[in-house]
């Protein structure tokens, strides 16, 4: 076939990472918010907003899959740190974000302090106590998009590798015995969040997973292992993790793909 024939755009998959970046607007309401200047409710409302034009650009293009660009985050990994309760954390982590954007240099190496008192798995925080799903914010995420896209809606989730390698496992051996115990704990609460995300009617679920590329790289490995870690079994168990995490899941949406629950915002 021809490369210029018209039909040939047609065969292609088309696909999008989550993160979309972030209108002026988002930024300007997510640093009134962080400082104290707009309440939660108006911040949603700005989200709010932002997020129905975003889905009506994408399927304006004929995207066959939307997201609500994670507007509702202030960083990805937001996905899970901040649907549980257990981390030891500051109780307000908005001035870190701020602090990130200066002295960035362009095109090279972002390098940050993993150990400094930031928000957790952005950077390594232990555990105070095991950790306990409180809010599905992928869920929240998701009722809302679902109820004004057109198209189906896919939702993000941080990957349990991820998680793992931004935990201060060596400081929370009260709560955890050690990262084996610490990753089993993620699956199961990363699993009950599809599991709500599924019985809503979320029929893509992405599974961000970045931290694989630490494994090919030097300064990441030498890390891990100034740590008492073998990046081998870090892999390994990672690996295991993501299969653990999504085991089933394919069957449960062609057996039933209809279930009972729904989202308050669901369009009908």
């Amino acid at each position: 076939m021809s490369s210029n024939t018209p039909t040939d755009l047609q065969r292609l998959r088309v696909d999008q990472i989550g993160s979309l970046v972030r209108p002026p607007r988002v930024k300007e309401a997510f640093a009134r918010y962080d400082h104290g200047e707009m309440t939660a409710g108006e911040l949603r409302r700005v989200q709010d907003e932002a997020i129905r034009d975003v889905i009506k650009k994408q399927e304006a293009h004929g995207l066959g899959v939307v997201t609500d660009g994670e507007f509702r985050r202030h960083n990805f990994q937001e996905s899970f740190s901040e649907a549980v309760s257990g981390f030891d954390v500051l109780k307000n982590t908005a001035r870190y974000y701020e602090q990130r954007q200066v002295n960035v240099n362009p095109l090279e190496r972002a390098e940050q302090n993993f150990d400094e008192a930031g928000p957790a798995i952005i950077t390594r925080r232990p555990a105070v106590e095991r950790l306990k799903l409180v809010r599905n914010l992928p869920l929240e995420e998701f009722c809302f998009s679902h109820g004004v896209a057109t198209d189906p809606v896919k939702v993000t989730l941080i990957g349990p590798d991820r998680i793992a390698q931004r935990f201060k496992w060596e400081a929370s051996k009260a709560a955890y015995r050690d990262l084996d115990d610490f990753v089993a704990d993620v699956v199961a609460i990363e699993r009950r969040m599809i599991t709500d995300l599924v019985e809503a009617g979320c029929r893509y679920v992405q599974i961000d997973a970045p931290g694989y590329t630490a494994y090919v790289d030097p300064i990441s490995l030498d890390r891990m292992r100034s740590r008492g870690e073998d990046p081998e079994r870090n892999l390994e168990r990672s690996v295991q993790a993501d299969n653990a995490l999504i085991e089933g899941f394919r069957w449960r949406n062609l057996r039933y793909p209809y279930l009972s629950w729904q989202c308050p915002h669901r369009r009908p």
